[in-house]
């Protein structure tokens, strides 16, 4: 398939193509996976055109809430604490409440006989309400090696294109995998590719954007080749701010930034033992703007008593963006 150019003016100046491929193939050299990018004449994608100034759509995340939905997976649960039950459209109303613009409607909580006519007429509920269906989530992992799970993940992700399409849902985040599978099989870099490539296909023709996020303890010498070697102008990053557990994380987000079609902030950040510390907010906010990033950010709150604490947060989380 033809590359697509996507040049973008910006403050942190990402390596360009050929710096990119010669960065990571020497990276990848060291680490016994040189083979993974195929020649030195690989293209890459190239970060996506922005105009302007930066522009930030602020959300909200259904995990956020993930103890009081009513569903989680497919199965029916109870509210923690004995809680109030809360369904998505109940959800939108929260996001109202809280004079967001965006909800993500995470897909672990629609109902199982969730179908065309739930995704319609949660798309028009949204629409009332004034709230933007910013994506949605699906738990995929494309590096657990070949073979029918493998390709049960691939036919669930297609899947879920079609009904993000039908959801309104312009963003998927996908996980593409894990970090320590491809350390322990570098070979599975390949199908990941390969799957992520099927899914863009289905996902250019739906209109529906794949954000690859940096979950599973992916770094980003593994996320950005995934997202260059796929190379379709409908996939990019979804950015996730608590993700990276090393210590310069906020190296690590720059990196990554220039590509990003939706940004999930989390209150936290983690060392690479697992420890948690706040998170700087000025500083990731800075991040944002000092790569024109223009889009939906959205907020992932995942720690206890999130009603008490999501509105502090959101207030925080908009002074940053302001300042």
């Amino acid at each position: 398939m033809p590359t697509h150019p996507r040049s973008i003016r910006h403050k942190t100046n990402p390596p360009s193509r050929r710096q990119f491929i010669t960065a990571i193939g020497a990276g990848c050299a060291a680490a016994g996976t040189a083979s993974l990018l195929g020649p030195a004449t690989t293209t890459a994608a190239e970060p996506f055109p922005r105009s302007g100034d930066p522009r930030f759509r602020l959300g909200l995340a259904a995990y956020s809430l993930r103890n009081y939905f009513s569903f989680m997976k497919g199965k029916r649960k109870e509210p923690a604490g004995g809680g109030k039950a809360i369904d998505m459209v109940g959800f939108l109303d929260y996001c109202v409440q809280q004079g967001l613009e965006a909800a993500e409607l995470t897909s672990y909580f629609f109902p199982p006989d969730a179908d065309d006519a739930y995704f319609l007429e949660l798309r028009r509920q949204a629409f009332l309400r004034g709230v933007t269906i910013s994506g949605t989530a699906i738990g995929n992992n494309f590096t657990q090696g070949a073979g029918e799970k493998l390709d049960r993940e691939i036919e669930t992700a297609l899947e879920w294109i079609d009904k993000a399409a039908v959801l309104g849902a312009p963003h998927i985040r996908f996980f593409a995998g894990k970090g320590k599978e491809l350390d322990d099989h570098p070979e599975r870099m390949d199908e990941a590719v390969a799957a992520m490539k099927r899914c863009a296909e289905r996902a250019g023709q739906r209109g529906v954007f794949l954000g690859i996020e940096n979950h599973g303890n992916l770094r980003p010498d593994q996320l950005l080749p995934i997202v260059h070697t796929v190379d379709h102008p409908w996939v990019g990053i979804n950015l996730d701010t608590g993700n990276f557990y090393s210590e310069d994380p906020y190296r690590d987000l720059e990196q990554c930034v220039p590509y990003a079609v939706n940004v999930q902030v989390k209150m936290n950040m983690k060392k690479p033992d697992g420890t948690e510390y706040p998170a700087d907010l000025d500083r990731i906010a800075g991040i944002l703007r000092d790569s024109t990033y223009q889009g939906f950010v959205v907020l992932e709150y995942e720690d206890e008593q999130p009603y008490d604490h999501i509105p502090a947060a959101l207030d925080r989380l908009r002074s940053a963006l302001r300042a």
